[in-house]
């Protein structure tokens, strides 16, 4: 099987590859997270923008938490046992399987699934923002 697979990003969309995230690909997703959450497309906040980041690269919240904890100075990091030098992890029993063991197959699935419900979520509140354009 190919190693260079879709579970570090979203490089697909509806089935066709769309290469490179690029700022322009971020803004979109984040006005269609604002639309379903709700918001003109045009008041996009920074939860969306941040969210339309992770969805389109592939990042976890506790990445995102890992790295702000990283750009912290030392002084300011909590220190669970102090004095204590830490230990290092085990590797994951196989490359094919991310940090919550899921195959490959599996990550591929959760990704569609995700991308359907997006889908979903889009075409209702466009709907409901036509409908309301509507009513007088």
């Amino acid at each position: 099987m190919n190693a260079n697979l879709l579970n570090k990003s979203a490089f697909t969309e509806n089935s066709a590859g769309i290469g490179t995230v690029t700022r322009k690909m971020v803004r979109e997703r984040a006005a269609e997270l604002a639309l379903i959450n709700g918001h003109p497309a045009q008041d996009v906040s920074k939860s969306d923008q941040d969210q339309a980041q992770r969805e389109l690269t592939g990042r976890s919240d506790m990445e995102s938490k890992e790295a702000v904890l990283e750009s912290a100075p030392e002084s300011e990091r909590w220190d669970p046992v102090p004095g204590s030098t830490g230990r290092q992890t085990l590797e994951s029993p196989s490359e094919d399987e991310d940090d919550e063991g899921r195959s490959q197959s599996e990550q591929l699935v959760d990704e569609g699934v995700a991308e359907a419900e997006h889908d979903q979520m889009l075409q209702a509140a466009r709907e409901s923002t036509e409908q309301d354009k509507r009513e007088p």
